[in-house]
């Protein structure tokens, strides 16, 4: 007989009632391999990175007002070392500007959109403190609420602690958990049920961690990893490499801690990061699989361990009494806590177009608002696409904007390597010859740069998503 396992409500646990489906697969649906034989193992991300020469008379304004630097600064330092006056200094130069990750508009309060003819309007009611709808496959913003509000996050974190450790171990790994592993879970986690000296593999606890959002297999990972804060360490490391700097973790499972904040644009660049890996994308697909009990003597003294069904509690996916499955839904992963309310980012897929959407708190307190909200925000995304202008993009990883940088002086961390509304180029080579062939060598550079650092960015830029949504309809 097949045992259902649902862990109690919690503080860090949706409570809405399951809903009983047809399996779809017991170790969710495979993907094309990606990236090696081994899964989980790619870093590449999908995005395409232009590189704009600059103009003739660009170089020459650069190389004069260069020079104009340097001849002022000649004629006016020996002055200033014969008579410092602090009375008569000029005041300190005000900060440079910080360009806001992704665009200037993300930065700004309230509703962002681009609205024109042809563009529907945004859905009515939408209650979310922070919501987002970008194209996964090019980065563009379409649209955008307080997009870089700092907000707690609850087990939406997952993604970015998933992202940081699933590399690390084969699938077929296996851990003896001890005491110890489970020490620090918070009192209310969401549990998958993981047992003290039992044996498991680090497949069944990724299905832990994405299915039943399990802070057990979390705090066992992390255990695996060094330890708590060796893996938090890491986390916020990754999390600066893909410029979410919104973003700083406290837990790896996302239970409420003070100082622990992410935003909707954050979770989104999470989102599109993990994607990338195979077993990532598994796993956050899964509708329902089986997980090891715990091993006990059966009638006739024989010990014995048998498993019990999880199903996923992204109710887009797996459906409840007053949400659908959402028609192209594949994944990510939801969230839910006393501080932070109702979190959740999702991928969807239809007619060739891939899009993620991300809705922080909604206000309203119905049941199941935030992936009603999200429904609504994927119909408007989808009948938007191609008609809407980008309100901003979702930028690359710190290590390529930083190459692809480089060469030209235009480039910012929330500008380069993107093709979304207010980029800059991101190198510059002049085209001319004689005293022009030292640019013409920079922008050689520059373009080898881009491509190995970027490369994992225009190279099979389509995600093999639509073999993963074509199974999801809606019934």
């Amino acid at each position: 007989m097949t045992q259902l396992h649902t862990p109690k409500a919690s503080r860090n646990q949706e409570t809405g009632r399951l809903s009983f489906m047809r399996p779809v697969s017991p170790r969710g649906v495979r993907f094309p391999a990606r990236g090696g034989d081994r899964a989980g193992t790619s870093t590449e991300m999908a995005c395409t990175l232009r590189t704009v020469p600059a103009t003739e008379k660009t170089v020459r304004r650069s190389l004069l007002v260069a020079s104009a630097v340097l001849l002022s600064t000649a004629l006016t330092a020996p002055a200033a070392l014969a008579a410092p006056s602090p009375s008569t200094s000029p005041p300190a130069a005000p900060p440079a500007h910080t360009p806001v990750v992704g665009g200037e508009r993300l930065g700004k309060p309230g509703t962002q959109v681009n609205l024109a003819a042809g563009v529907p309007v945004l859905p009515k009611g939408l209650s979310g403190r922070s919501w987002i709808v970008a194209d996964a496959e090019t980065g563009d913003v379409l649209a955008a609420h307080d997009a870089h509000r700092p907000l707690a996050p609850a087990s939406t974190l997952k993604m970015l602690f998933a992202d940081t450790l699933l590399p690390k171990w084969p699938r077929t790994t296996t851990h003896r958990v001890e005491p110890s592993d489970l020490a620090g879970v918070g009192a209310g986690s969401s549990m998958v049920g993981v047992k003290e000296n039992e044996t498991y593999s680090v497949h069944d606890l990724w299905l832990g961690v994405f299915l039943r959002s399990g802070n057990d297999a979390v705090h066992v990972l992390a255990a695996m990893n060094g330890g708590v804060d060796k893996t938090v360490d890491e986390m916020n490391a990754h999390a600066e490499e893909l410029q979410a700097l919104d973003t700083h973790a406290v837990s790896p499972d996302g239970y409420d801690a003070p100082g622990q904040v992410s935003s909707a644009y954050d979770l989104t660049l999470i989102a599109r990061s993990g994607l990338q890996k195979k077993d990532f994308r598994e796993y956050c697909s899964t509708v329902r699989a089986q997980f090891p009990g715990e091993t006990k003597k059966n009638k006739k003294g024989k010990r014995v361990r048998e498993s019990f069904e999880i199903q996923n509690t992204n109710r887009l996916l797996s459906g409840d009494y007053d949400v659908p499955v959402y028609q192209g839904i594949a994944g990510v992963k939801n969230g839910n806590t006393t501080n932070a309310g109702a979190t959740f980012t999702g991928v969807a897929e239809r007619d060739g177009k891939v899009l993620l959407v991300t809705v922080m708190n909604p206000s309203k307190k119905e049941s199941n608002e935030v992936y009603k909200e999200t429904a609504r925000l994927f119909d408007w995304g989808f009948a938007a696409a191609g008609k809407v202008e980008p309100v901003g993009e979702l930028v690359p990883p710190k290590s390529v904007a930083d190459a692809t940088a480089a060469p030209g002086p235009s480039a910012s961390p929330g500008q380069a390597g993107g093709t979304g509304a207010g980029s800059q180029p991101v190198a510059s080579a002049h085209t001319g010859g004689g005293a022009d062939g030292m640019g013409v060598a920079l922008g050689i550079t520059g373009g080898v740069l881009v491509l190995l650092a970027g490369g994992a960015f225009l190279v099979n830029r389509r995600w093999p998503l639509p073999d993963l949504v074509r199974r999801r309809p809606r019934p």
